[in-house]
This record gives structure tokens, C-alpha cells and sequence, in this order.
């Protein structure tokens, strides 16, 4: 599972992120923080794509057990520390209700497997190069 997108910029710190599947959205940062406030920070996308993720995670293993999850809900809080001490997601799954105390535990155990919680628990490589003009 891959994925190649490019940002360009529109003005300012917005930016038009293309997912390469015919896709884009934006990206911007808030007024007070100099930005026009036209899409999401990056870092609320990154909070975002693990509470999708894990929810999406969830939803596949009830799917194959045949059990339905009306109402299933994750939040993510993050906070990144300012002294460069590493960041915190709190991720909360609600469960509807109904399910057995062996259900929920087996959701849980489903929920820390997401590939977007794997990744931010065990980090990724990061290269960074600069493009050859074309």
C-alpha cells in the first residue's frame, strides 16, 4: 500500500494537495497563524488519518464477523510538545452498545492494529531531496 501526492501552492501557506487519484484537497494553516484558513493544518490531517484509519480497522473485522457497530466513533486528540519531546495521540473508540464484554475486548485489540497507528508507533523513514528543475 503506497501513495504519491504533490502539494503546490495556491498562496500564501495554502496549499492544493494532489492524492493522485484524480483527488485534491487543501491544506492552509489558521489566520493567526499567518495562514488564509482555507483547509485543514497538516498536523489535523495526520489526527485524521489515524481516527479514520482505526475506525476503518474496526469496521472491516466486524464486517467479517457479522456484527454491527451503528454509531461507532474515534477521536484523536493530539498534542505536540513544544521541547521537541515526541508527540501524543489519544485515540477513544466509543462501542455501541450490545456488545459483549468479549466483542469490545476483541475490538480494542483490532483498534491498535490499524497500518496508521503501526506507523506512528514504530516511525517511518524519511528522505528528502531536492527535484531537478525541469
Amino acid at each position: 500500500m503506497g501513495a504519491h501526492v504533490v502539494a503546490r501552492r495556491i498562496a500564501g501557506f495554502s496549499h492544493e494537495v494532489d492524492l493522485g487519484d484524480g483527488r485534491e484537497i487543501v491544506v492552509d494553516e489558521p489566520g493567526e497563524e499567518g495562514g488564509t484558513d482555507t483547509g485543514p493544518r497538516p498536523t489535523q490531517l495526520l489526527a485524521s488519518s489515524l481516527a479514520g484509519c482505526t475506525a476503518i480497522t474496526i469496521e472491516l473485522y466486524a464486517d467479517r464477523k457479522g456484527w454491527e457497530l451503528p454509531g461507532l466513533e474515534v477521536s484523536v486528540d493530539m498534542v505536540s510538545a513544544a521541547d521537541r519531546s515526541p508527540t501524543s495521540f489519544a485515540v477513544e473508540v466509543a462501542l455501541p452498545a450490545g456488545l459483549d464484554d468479549e466483542q469490545r475486548r476483541k475490538l480494542m485489540v483490532i483498534a491498535e492494529k490499524c497500518p496508521v497507528h503501526r506507523l506512528l508507533e514504530h516511525g517511518a523513514a524519511i528522505t528528502v531531496a531536492e527535484k531537478a528543475p525541469a
